[in-house]
Formats: C-alpha cells, sequence, structure tokens
C-alpha cells in the first residue's frame, strides 16, 4: 500500500480540468483486484466509473471509426471527396457497435493492464499512462478492425491474409496519429466538459490499496 501527498494552491486547483481513472484489473499490481486512482493535473480527464466508462468508450470509437471509414473510402476513390463525411455513416452504423464490442470488452481491459505493467503510477508521469493505454489500444484495435473491414465491405475471397494485412499497414499509421494527437485529446477535453468535477479541498490524497 501506498499514499501520494499533492498539495495544489488555490490557482492550482482551479486549472484541474480532471481527476481520475479507476481500473479493476485482474493480475494487475501484486497479482489482485486492485484500484488505482489517479490525480491527474493539466486537462487529462478518464472514467471513473462503469457509466462514464461506457460514455467515454462511445464518443471515442463515434471519433475514431468515424475518422478511420472516411480514411479507407478515399483510399477506395482515389481521394477525398465531400460525399465521404456522408456515405462513412453508411458503415458507421456496423463498424460503430462492432468497435464498441471490442473495446469496452477485450481491447480496452488489456490495455489498461497492460499499460499498468509497463508505467509505474507511483513513480512515472500520469502523460505516460494515458500514453501508454491510447497505444496498446492501437495495437489492439487497428488489425481487429481492419479484419472486419476487409470481411465486411472487401470481399477478399481466397485473398484475405494479405488483404488483411495491407489494410492493417495503410490504417495502422493513421490511427495512432488521429488517436494520439486529435482524437484522445479532443474527447478527454469534451468528456471532462461533461463529467467535470469542481475541487473544494486545497489538498488530495491518491491511493492504491
Amino acid at each position: 500500500q501506498f499514499e501520494a501527498q499533492c498539495t495544489f494552491s488555490n490557482n492550482e486547483w482551479n486549472r484541474i480540468l480532471v481527476i481520475l481513472e479507476t481500473i479493476h484489473s485482474p493480475g494487475m499490481m501484486n497479482e489482485q483486484h486492485d484500484s488505482v486512482t489517479l490525480i491527474i493535473s493539466g486537462g487529462f480527464f478518464m472514467p471513473k466509473n462503469k457509466f462514464q466508462d461506457v460514455i467515454f468508450t462511445i464518443i471515442m470509437v463515434f471519433v475514431m471509426v468515424y475518422v478511420m471509414i472516411c480514411y479507407n473510402i478515399a483510399l477506395n476513390i482515389g481521394g477525398m471527396k465531400n460525399e465521404v463525411f456522408l456515405s462513412a455513416f453508411h458503415e458507421l452504423l456496423i463498424m460503430g457497435p462492432l468497435a464498441f464490442i471490442l473495446d469496452f470488452f477485450l481491447v480496452g481491459p488489456f490495455a489498461k493492464k497492460k499499460a499498468f505493467s509497463i508505467v509505474n503510477p507511483e513513480r512515472d508521469n500520469p502523460f505516460m499512462i494515458v500514453l501508454a493505454i491510447s497505444v496498446v489500444s492501437i495495437i489492439g484495435m487497428c488489425p481487429l478492425m481492419s479484419l472486419a473491414a476487409t470481411i465486411l465491405f472487401q470481399h477478399p475471397g481466397k485473398q484475405i491474409i494479405s488483404m488483411w494485412l495491407q489494410t492493417t499497414v495503410f490504417n495502422f499509421p493513421m490511427a495512432l496519429c488521429w488517436q494520439l494527437f486529435f482524437a484522445g485529446p479532443l474527447v478527454r477535453f469534451v468528456f471532462g466538459r461533461i463529467f467535470r468535477e469542481k475541487a473544494t479541498a486545497p489538498a488530495v490524497q491518491p491511493t492504491v490499496e
């Protein structure tokens, strides 16, 4: 068990947008069901309960999947056109729910568990935890979503393996950059505005038990 003391001035409290990602994962930290609560200053806001986790995942899935569908349609037709934005909604009806199921029940829990095996929340900057979760999520989601897109929309036949690998290679750089530089910060900002909590105390003590 460890306890970290964090003391902020009134101005610093006013600048805290965030709070909290509570993660429950078997095998994480002494192989127990531990609860890690992070108090992060500077604009990171992550879900702290199951309801918020569902809302956060829905927003993230929409932002990520919609843009990736637009990207793939543009590749298929040889360039970006205005009609791509509308056409993407047709595929989103299929790929969106699929992405939510994969992220919420499979990739998301694995990404959090893996991130906390790489990053030490007691020692490392909280940004590194967010970064690790994001990168591991892309590593898991990109091949799975590329496989789904290959099967559902490309009619690969016997070429399924080669077409899946090609789709994954095309998608991975875009998915990684979009998540790290745009989608992730945007979704956390919007989520923070929706679920913002006001700090009422001059000091807080995040703990891990």
